[in-house]
């Protein structure tokens, strides 16, 4: 495990460069002489979380057109409960929030959830060959790094989260 290094800064509160000529007001990462990437990484994350988010909302109206009324109730309610859990964490690590956790934790869940109901209420044939797609291709691979999310420590100078 890698070791952030900060050094105060003169007297406008940044940090100084330690390591090998990152420049000025950087943070490196200890031993590495290379810059701390986690707050890129945390934006592409929360961009990633929110554009699924979004990618939702026109699907939840497709559900609600094609499907039958008792059964679009259901898959709607759990779309619009993933949408929202996406949204909030996403937004949430764009913002560099700590409190992400809990809105990526209850995504993973429900996009679990989701997968599992699509393979077990989907016929042979098409319907289940599409099903394990999705649930392969973005159901689990989404409630993975949810979950990562979820359970990463803080990491920073006062647990901000980052």
């Amino acid at each position: 495990m890698a070791l952030l290094a900060f050094t105060p800064g003169a007297d406008d509160g940044r940090c100084a460069t330690t390591g090998t000529g990152t420049g000025p007001g950087t943070v490196t990462v200890a031993g590495l002489g290379r810059p701390a990437r986690h707050g890129r990484a945390r934006r592409c994350q929360g961009r990633v979380l929110a554009a699924c988010g979004l990618a939702l909302l026109p699907w939840l109206g497709y559900l609600a057109g094609t499907l039958p009324p008792a059964e679009a109730a259901a898959w709607v309610a759990l779309d619009a409960l993933e949408a929202a859990a996406l949204l909030t964490a996403g937004t949430r690590l764009l913002r560099a929030d700590p409190r992400h956790r809990a809105p990526a934790a209850a995504a993973a869940v429900l996009l679990l959830a989701d997968a599992c109901l699509d393979l077990a209420t989907a016929a042979p044939g098409p319907e289940l060959a599409a099903a394990v797609a999705m649930a392969v291709a973005a159901e689990l691979p989404l409630a993975a790094l949810c979950a990562r999310l979820a359970v990463r420590p803080p990491r920073g100078p006062a647990g901000d989260g980052r």
